[in-house]
């Protein structure tokens, strides 16, 4: 097989065949990181220039999100196994009194498909939430909010993180609806995505950065 026919059904949704040609990478002793770069996250990258593009929208995404979790239910134990770490890892909600998930979701998806960890703390999170969550292994936390009522809850979960001490230490990401680049700036945040795609990118470029 080729890890590209692995990409393109990733890429299609096509959750069964992404299912079988993950099992059939590992029948062929194909390391789990070399399955993982070359065929899912190069199959999400395009995922995501097409998203940028207009050539695939939400549903289609579902669809790839979809086939991306049932190939990482195979290859996760693969990976602990061989010591593969991930790019990084990522926290997110959305904030307190808001309990629109899809984008989150989505977000977390793109993120997976960078081959980040991400936990998810779920809907209507509030400050104290995700400050209990930030772990020592969290570098990134990442905030949304739909609804322009909700978008104040933004700076108090960035300001309760400043507070308990946590904010020298970790990345902060927001997006939703709502939000634009000027608000992001204006509540200290390090980043903005206008859709996962460009989420799932500019925490890699944060990530990368901390390393560098």
């Amino acid at each position: 097989m080729t890890l590209n026919t692995l990409s393109q059904s990733l890429t299609t949704g096509d959750q069964d065949m992404v299912r079988k040609l993950v099992n059939q990478a590992l029948e062929e002793k194909i390391e789990p990181s070399v399955i993982l770069n070359n065929g899912l996250i190069a199959g999400m990258d395009d995922v995501g220039e097409k998203f940028q593009k207009g050539e695939m929208f939400i549903p289609h995404m579902l669809l790839a999100a979809r086939a991306m979790h049932a190939a990482l239910d195979i290859l996760k134990p693969r990976l602990v196994e061989s010591g593969a770490k991930p790019k990084g890892k990522v926290l997110l909600g959305t904030v307190k009194a808001d309990h629109h998930d899809i984008g989150k979701n989505l977000v977390a998806m793109m993120l997976e498909g960078k081959g980040f960890e991400v936990v998810d703390i779920g809907v209507d999170a509030p400050p104290e939430k995700f400050v209990q969550s930030v772990a020592e292994d969290i570098q990134i936390v990442g905030m949304s909010s739909l609804l322009s009522t909700t978008a104040p809850f933004l700076g108090e979960t960035i300001e309760a993180l400043d507070k308990a001490g946590l904010r020298s230490r970790i990345r902060i990401m927001v997006g939703g609806g709502v939000v634009t680049q000027t608000m992001a700036d204006s509540l200290g945040a390090d980043g903005f995505g206008q859709d996962a795609a460009v989420a799932a990118d500019v925490a890699l470029k944060l990530i990368q950065a901390g390393n560098a």
